[in-house]
């Protein structure tokens, strides 16, 4: 959810204490573009934006629709001084926003050329402040948000293993945590994979195992019913197809976050 608070830090950051640039009396429209084709994201957060700052929002798309370049994304109507102060910003969240979608759609196409079944799923590698906004954006590229924050799952890490032994750690949270939180066990090795199952693990993250050896994991993992099976660690949109043919269920990717350039926007003023 975007806050007063936020859009208002927002927008003292980018107008500063003595703007005379949108001193523009009058109405106007202003229109979101986009200049080349992508997937839209962030159109709440922008409309919220221009909303704080009284300007109605006459047309909108939905995050998750595709676009070319010419497409509108936003319309608005209001004046010309509220419409240039609220314009950089919208156009950056959504830009960022829709960057993040469209890198995510691009993934789950890569992978769906090998399997129908894997889930493309974003990692907590995003920028402090808009993590709502980035998590969104994956889910409206098609992607999974996977947790939000420290307390949506246990993942037990290789530090937690280094203090407490495998076995250790996973009795010690699940002792600890509800009976509705999952608990995902992170390796690095194949050997590490079923011990991580046995312990408790609901799912095990391989981690920066190339395909070859997540594949070895995934094998060694098929007797233990209901454990699902994670590949994670720098994994790149080239990377995508071949850990998607490993039989994992899930592929997470920091990149999708904190590596996605962003759809490029422009705000035109004016019928």
């Amino acid at each position: 959810m975007i806050t007063d608070t936020q859009i208002e830090q927002w927008l003292c950051e980018d107008i500063g204490h003595h703007d005379v640039t949108n001193q523009v009396p009058g109405e106007t429209v202003g229109r979101l573009v986009a200049k080349e084709s992508g997937v839209a994201a962030g159109l709440e957060a922008a409309t919220a934006v221009f909303e704080y700052l009284d300007v109605p929002v006459t047309d909108q798309l939905a995050d998750g629709i595709a676009v070319d370049p010419g497409d509108e994304l936003l319309r608005v109507v209001g004046g010309a001084r509220e419409v240039l102060r609220g314009e950089r910003v919208a156009v950056n969240i959504a830009g960022h926003a829709s960057g993040i979608a469209t890198r995510t759609r691009e993934a789950v196409d890569a992978a769906r050329d090998e399997s129908d079944d894997v889930a493309i799923a974003a990692t907590r590698k995003t920028t402090p402040g808009l993590r709502g906004i980035e998590k969104r954006a994956v889910v409206a590229g098609g992607g999974d948000t996977h947790r939000l924050d420290l307390s949506h799952m246990v993942m037990v890490k290789d530090n937690h293993v280094a203090e407490l032994g495998l076995e250790n750690a996973v009795e010690r949270f699940q002792e600890r945590t509800s009976f509705a939180t999952k608990v995902e066990v992170e390796v690095e090795t194949v050997d590490d994979a079923p011990l991580a199952a046995e312990a408790g693990a609901d799912i095990v993250l391989l981690d920066n195992m190339t395909p070859e050896r997540t594949a070895a994991a995934v094998d060694e993992l098929a007797d233990y019913e209901g454990v699902l099976a994670e590949a994670s660690g720098g994994i790149t949109l080239a990377d995508v197809p071949d850990y998607a043919a490993t039989g994992v269920d899930v592929i997470s990717m920091g990149a999708l976050t904190h590596s996605a350039p962003s759809l490029d926007l422009s705000f035109r003023t004016g019928e």
